[in-house]
């Protein structure tokens, strides 16, 4: 029997004996003075119009898991009207079992389209702390406005996570989170910022674990979970750097192992809506879906690492990426080489063309425009990073196709991964100019890293010189991005940290774009 569809019997059999572990789990909360069963504080996520996902992990110490007791815990919660829970709209009791790290995940139906809730979770005497949610528009409304903040890349020693109380304070109606929520590998310990070692690297469930757990004990990323519903998708550091698919950058032959235990833990972590019919292991597990805003924007939340063909043009013996040049690596010509699986792709071009929306938001990882690093003078030139979209171009090819086939209004692309901010149109081929025969189809704007360390300034300034699609490049600031959707136009703020190491760094806006409704392409405002 598979490993992991032995795990969920296991979760099974736990629910069928809650009835007699609750009592012990009450017990052992009641008995154990300052031992707060919520240390790693409470999220929200995948909102649809009367529903949304609760999330909770009963933990007290972040460092130490094997503390918690063995059994499983019945957790009660509370959906209400407002925040001091008078008026309650939804309540129920959710089991926390020892096979899923005594997570939480509440699918809570039955609540009114677009409108804000506030949740809780009780275990004995302990109560949560209290988060705030919403739940989509209407699917026939048309908002004024969806406030979203979109961020990615975390790593925990290069800073602060201070970016993320800027994302509360700004009181987003939905977060979306690009990937690199956690890196694999770091110290384990509870302050940070601190000096950057390879170490502890996660291989096994339990380091994995360990790993989330030690990122949401973060006092302002725990803020920025209660202050929205979030979407959120991986990128490649929530299971090993640069993976493609089935393969890590060491080539190790127990790679799936440690795949499917990532996905698990990331799973275990994430307000996130998965299938039942999906939850029988983690060896795959599907996280790529959509979600509606009324008719204001459809979001297509992709997967661009679970499906993807391997690196093109690497060297012999080595996994990861690499940068390659365009006219001695014929691969990157190969039409069967997928950056999404053929499943994916089927799914988001069906996805674009029954969409209604006014806006259609591409949220995924990696920047798709083409980001030469040396000047382009022939179409055969070039020098690009392979485990970008530019090492998959013939499969931006048919999702650039697919955009002008379905005529899907107003595409606009989300990106992370570079730790950079761009704005960049997104156009056939990048290697001749605007013209009729090679417009603007879309726009994207890429989000700098909450922490992660980037290329100096220089540097940036000079691919934006090398690539003219590209219409600003900012790499020497962390933060985040926080669009502005509105029937009319797009305004996507790129938010600067004044100083990363800080918890209680100051932050402003360094740049503003504006997209007009049937006009692609990014404006500087």
């Amino acid at each position: 029997m598979d490993e992991q569809r032995r795990i969920f019997l296991a979760g099974a059999g736990q629910l069928a004996v809650l009835a007699a572990c609750a009592p012990l789990a009450r017990a052992a909360a009641q008995n154990a003075p300052g031992k707060y069963p919520f240390s790693l504080g409470v999220a929200s996520g995948s909102p649809l119009p009367n529903s949304v996902i609760l999330w909770t992990r009963i933990l007290a110490d972040p460092l130490n898991a094997a503390a918690t007791p063995p059994v499983a815990f019945a957790v009660r919660w509370e959906v209400a009207h407002d925040e001091a829970f008078t008026r309650i709209a939804a309540k129920g009791s959710a089991s926390a079992v020892p096979a899923l790290a005594h997570s939480v995940h509440v699918d809570v139906a039955g609540l009114e389209p677009g409108r804000w809730y506030w949740y809780r979770f009780m275990l004995g005497d302990a109560v949560s702390p209290v988060g705030r949610t919403r739940t989509a528009p209407a699917a026939d409304s048309l908002p004024t406005m969806l406030k979203m903040a979109v961020a990615s890349c975390q790593h925990w020693e290069f800073g602060s996570f201070a970016a993320h109380r800027h994302i509360a304070n700004a009181a987003p109606d939905l977060v979306a989170f690009l990937g690199d929520y956690i890196y694999e590998w770091g110290p384990y310990h509870l302050s940070h910022p601190g000096r950057a070692k390879r170490v502890d690297e996660s291989y096994s469930l339990l380091e994995y674990r360990a790993r989330y757990a030690q990122y949401k004990s973060d006092p302002d990323l725990q803020a920025s979970h209660r202050a929205a519903p979030w979407i959120v998708t991986w990128d490649d550091h929530e299971v090993a750097n640069d993976y493609a698919g089935d393969r890590d950058e060491r080539l190790s032959p127990t790679f799936a192992q440690r795949r499917a235990a990532a996905y698990q833990a990331f799973y275990e972590h994430m307000p996130l809506r998965v299938a039942p019919a999906r939850r029988n292991g983690f060896g795959q597990l599907r996280i790529y879906d959509r979600f509606d805003w009324g008719r204001l924007a459809r979001l297509h939340v992709l997967d661009d690492r679970q499906y993807r063909a391997t690196h093109a043009c690497q060297p012999p013996g080595k996994g990861g990426s690499t940068s390659v040049l365009r006219a001695r690596c014929g691969a990157l010509r190969d039409p069967s080489r997928t950056m999404l699986g053929a499943e994916q792709e089927a799914w988001l071009e069906a996805g674009l063309q029954t969409s209604e929306a006014r806006w259609n938001f591409l949220v995924q990882q990696t920047p798709m425009a083409q980001s030469s690093q040396v000047p382009v003078i022939h179409p055969d030139d070039g020098r690009f990073w392979n485990d970008g979209w530019d090492g998959y171009p013939t499969a931006r090819q048919r999702l650039f196709d697919a955009l002008g086939s379905t005529r899907a209004s107003n595409p606009v692309v989300l990106a992370g991964d570079v730790h950079t901010f761009y704005a960049t149109d997104l156009k056939p081929d990048f290697n001749r100019p605007v013209s009729k025969q090679n417009p603007v189809i879309a726009t994207e704007f890429c989000g700098t890293s909450v922490t992660s360390g980037s290329r100096p300034q220089a540097r940036t300034l000079q691919f934006v010189d090398m690539n003219p699609h590209v219409k600003y490049g900012r790499s020497d600031k962390r933060g985040f991005m926080l669009m502005e959707v509105a029937p009319a136009a797009t305004k996507a703020i790129f938010v600067g940290l004044d100083d990363v190491k800080l918890a209680s760094s100051g932050a402003a806006a360094i740049a503003q774009f504006r997209v007009e409704h049937g006009r692609p392409g990014a404006v500087r405002v």
